[in-house]
């Protein structure tokens, strides 16, 4: 990921939920917050609810690859934590695409010119 770092400690996790906001779609939950840096970091939360460790990792695995390819859409500066629901556990890479893109739309955080 070329502008984003990975979020990675349970406090900085932590604060994203108890400060950020969020919106929802069917597959996934997005929380942002407002870092004060010029890079996002991104952190991504896959319960054991979702599946085993294969399905799991694969899930996050999906969400890393499509917010990297779409990165340049997102406003920089902020902390994005995405919680995986039960139905990743079946979308396709083109659907999780969709579904990143939709919940940055909903929470003001895609460039719009692009």
């Amino acid at each position: 990921m070329e502008f984003s770092e990975s979020l990675k400690k349970n406090r900085d996790f932590q604060e994203v939920y108890r400060k950020g906001t969020s919106a929802a779609s069917r597959q996934f939950v997005m929380y942002v917050l407002e870092n004060g840096t010029s890079r996002n970091r991104l952190g991504i939360s896959v319960s054991k609810k979702v599946g085993n460790s294969v399905v799991r990792h694969t899930v996050t695995r999906r969400v890393r690859e499509a917010y990297r390819l779409q990165e340049q859409q997102f406003r920089k500066g902020k902390d994005i934590v995405v919680i995986a629901r039960m139905p990743a556990a079946q979308c396709t890479q083109e659907e999780v695409r969709k579904a990143l893109l939709y919940l940055g739309k909903k929470l003001h955080i895609r460039e719009e010119a692009l």
